[in-house]
């Protein structure tokens, strides 16, 4: 959405499309600049050149639209119009309708890509067009509800690592971009880049990956080259697209320059750059993989929040409230010493998601479960901690299946 605002009410977060309006004065530099506004002293030297008006691009930005520029239904003319003409509205589906369809299909993909994971591997060559099958799955999924997929990100296999952290990512960052408002189209080109965007190792040797204690320095000067791996790969390939190339080349590339391949400093790293890198530790700590056990996601969390010299704090805050302080599919304890698994996320508070209560933590058994709006005045239940679920011997795939399949 592109809306045209006095320079007065320019804040940081926004990401300015073009100037509309400059005071032309003797000594004034005409302003053409294009970007995301970082911080106030962008915006004191705009208006130190004579910025009046702007026009700014909220599908780009870190901010929302101001609620004086958003569109109010006009419901006079919806009461005026024919039953026969009205718009009809998608009803919304719940989390338990998506996850039936979510489920078999998170399976089927990470089949898929096992299979195209060991072609590549084999140096068979690499089907495009499998992989864009996924990102529309993945993405017409997220639309239709964004918890059902999201919730099964948190099921860990550290045998199956490196194609579920391909699926992963794509389903965290087409959750993140419907968030950030991007558009389904580019958050289709979105989803692509991150299942493309590790490819690439499945041309090194796969021992690397399977050994059980941390890589040494000569092993990760061979991971270092799966992303030239991966370029490689998708070199020619059609509907290949700059944002994608993009998103694979600059993943581990960091804000103070200490990423690599290139060393690449922060202003240089574009928007869906910073979001992948984002994506892409957050999924890699949370996993289970052969050489040690994921953390839990408000850990990892709070690891992307203090490493404001790597990633863009801005996009990391703005993560934190997509997902949730506790992200659905995390299971929680209550100061009631209750158990319960999120199912839905609250992006205006974070640590008041919706919940499903399932196990007394005190006597160690099963109750009857019980859906319970942190938010709602009718109890005093707050979250005390997050749990893994081999803490309680819970098997986390069953539980799902158990309470969330219609």
């Amino acid at each position: 959405m592109l809306i045209n605002l006095p320079i007065s009410e320019l804040v940081p977060g926004m990401f300015v499309d073009s100037v509309s309006k400059q005071y032309e004065g003797v000594d004034s530099i005409k302003i053409k600049t294009r970007g995301l506004v970082r911080d106030k002293s962008i915006i004191q030297r705009l208006v130190s050149e004579g910025v009046q008006e702007l026009l700014i691009d909220f599908t780009q930005s870190d901010v929302g639209v101001p609620a004086k520029y958003q569109e109010k239904p006009d419901t006079t003319a919806e009461k005026a119009q024919p039953d026969k003409t009205k718009k009809k509205v998608k009803k919304a589906i719940s989390v338990e309708q998506e996850f039936a369809k979510a489920s078999v299909s998170y399976e089927q993909h990470n089949r898929k890509l096992q299979g195209l994971y060991g072609d590549v591997t084999s140096g068979l060559k690499m089907n495009i067009a499998l992989l864009d099958d996924i990102a529309k799955d993945i993405v017409a999924s997220v639309f239709r509800n964004h918890n059902a997929m999201t919730i099964l990100t948190r099921l860990k296999d550290k045998n199956m690592y490196n194609w579920r952290h391909m699926t992963n990512c794509a389903i965290l960052v087409t959750v993140f971009a419907k968030y950030l408002g991007y558009k389904e189209k580019t958050v289709q080109e979105l989803a692509m880049g991150a299942l493309l965007h590790d490819l690439g190792q499945a041309k090194l040797p796969q021992g690397i990956f399977s050994k059980p204690e941390d890589v040494n320095d000569l092993e990760m000067q061979a991971i270092k080259k799966h992303v030239a791996q991966s370029l490689g790969l998708v070199k020619g390939e059609k509907g290949i697209t700059p944002l994608m190339l993009d998103m694979i080349v600059n993943h581990h590339e960091r804000l103070d320059g200490s990423g690599y391949p290139r060393g690449v400093v922060g202003e240089k790293l574009s928007r869906p750059a910073r979001i992948m890198a984002i994506v892409d530790v957050y999924d890699a700590m949370c996993s289970d993989r052969p050489h040690q056990l994921g953390d839990e996601p408000i850990n990892v969390l709070r690891y992307l929040l203090e490493s404001k010299h790597l990633f863009d704090s801005e996009l990391v805050q703005r993560f934190i409230k997509c997902l949730g302080v506790h992200p659905v599919g995390t299971i929680v304890k209550l100061t009631n010493e209750r158990l319960a698994l999120v199912t839905e996320g609250n992006h205006q508070n974070p640590i008041k998601p919706k919940i499903k209560i399932f196990y007394n933590a005190k006597h160690n058994h099963h109750i009857t479960p019980k859906d319970v709006d942190l938010t709602s005045e009718d109890h005093d239940l707050k979250i005390t901690a997050s749990i893994k679920p081999l803490d309680y011997q819970l098997n986390l795939a069953r539980l799902l299946k158990e309470h969330l399949l219609v």
